[in-house]
């Protein structure tokens, strides 16, 4: 099967691919989901005009000019409105959020004003109408579209809705992606290991990027390089209704990579095999009945880097987020040599010198060295039979943080 370029292959990958239901949620739960309808308004905001500061509600006409003595004949505390009427030379103590009482017109706050005593305060300084208040419905009215479908819950819109006197939101499913690594050298963090045995570390980086777009990550653990073994953990996929199956390892060209087998003899429909690019040639996709299989290499960065470029903008989408990859251009901090015929995805340092991006190259690429990844904060990405190009020349990066 031919290397299949790095655009064609997400392309591929991403056709089709649609949010699969909505659900609702209670609001203090709906933080970073994604509407699935609009969120219309429910009541009008403010309900009533209502003082935006403590003080006084007075006539304008009365406090037009000072100094103004207004006789006290009630108060207004916040969820209890006063009942009669403001008269010419009256006024209403007022409190924050309480409704203005009928024949005001302004709110003179409580620092222009002083109590002389007897029931009477005198203004300090004068009040036009209108100040201080906030009119029936300033913020929305019932049946405004307040959030359009679509839109990230973020604290604001949460806000919002809640104002809006909704308890609950209809909210995109969030996609569940399921991860099977597979090897007998594995085990997980903490374990003993044996002479001939690694650490398990590709999992939780899968699972962070697949959360970082708002999916939900379900490890199924280990399998052992046995046809069997894998296809248990499959099946626990299937019925765990996963809309994408992650596979980590065991998809190249060994003697040991059972997955492709495992997969089609599960009913999986190989869509392609092997991308030309670098790290990360031995990315598998296919598709097994609604669900999306993806082999990721072993190698833990080209399982990270194909995680970046190709897991997290399927997850988003079958969450009904956008998501665009960061690329910025820059300048190489050092000189490289030519490219073959592989988009090259390079670890570098990122840093910004005089107003321009530099990116620098570590001088070793080995797809198992993770400390390297995690100190780089961009990927240079060099397209096939890229030149040699010289410190200072031109590039493209890709922003990890």
């Amino acid at each position: 099967m031919a290397l299949v370029p790095v655009s064609e292959a997400l392309e591929r990958l991403l056709e089709g691919a649609q949010p699969s239901g909505s659900e609702s949620v209670a609001l203090m739960d709906a933080a970073d989901r994604v509407l699935a309808e609009p969120v219309i308004a429910l009541r009008t905001q403010p309900p009533f005009n209502a003082s935006a500061m403590d003080g006084y509600a007075a006539r304008a006409a009365d406090v037009a000019s000072v100094p103004a003595r207004l006789s006290v004949i009630g108060m207004a505390p916040a969820g209890r409105g006063f009942d009669g009427t403001v008269g010419p030379k009256q006024a209403v103590r007022i409190f924050t959020g309480a409704p203005l009482p009928e024949g005001a017109d302004t709110i003179v706050i409580q620092e222009n004003v002083r109590d002389i005593g007897d029931g009477s305060i005198e203004v300090t300084e004068p009040t036009a109408a209108e100040r201080n208040i906030r009119r029936l419905g300033l913020d929305f009215s019932k049946g405004d579209v307040l959030l359009e479908k679509g839109r990230l819950l973020d604290p604001a819109a949460l806000s919002l809705a809640a104002s809006a006197n909704h308890p609950r939101v209809s909210v995109v499913k969030r996609p569940l992606v399921a991860i099977i690594a597979t090897g007998d050298e594995l085990l997980p963090p903490g374990s003993a290991l044996g002479p001939d045995q690694i650490i398990s570390s590709n999992a939780y980086g899968v699972a962070a990027a697949a959360q970082s777009v708002g999916a939900r990550a379900l490890d199924l653990g280990i399998a052992a390089d046995r046809k069997e073994a894998i296809a248990v953990l499959v099946k626990k996929a299937v019925e765990a209704e996963a809309d994408v199956i992650v596979t980590l390892g065991g998809a190249s060209v060994g003697d040991h990579d059972l997955v492709h087998d495992v997969l089609t003899g599960e009913g999986m429909t190989l869509d392609f095999w092997k991308i030309a690019m670098r790290p990360g040639k031995p990315l598998m996709f296919g598709r097994l009945g609604d669900i999306r299989c993806i082999g990721l290499p072993g190698n833990p960065v080209a399982s990270l880097v194909c995680s970046q470029l190709f897991l997290k903008p399927l997850l988003a989408r079958f969450g009904g987020r956008s998501h665009r990859q960061d690329i910025r251009a820059a300048q190489l901090g050092a000189a490289m040599p030519a490219n073959d015929l592989r988009q090259d995805y390079v670890r570098a340092v990122v840093r910004e010198d005089a107003g321009t991006l530099v990116a620098t190259p570590f001088g070793i690429q080995d797809s198992s060295m993770l400390r390297m990844l995690a100190d780089a904060n961009g990927l240079i990405v060099r397209e096939p039979f890229a030149p040699a190009a010289a410190a200072g020349a031109a590039c493209s990066v890709l922003m990890l943080r």
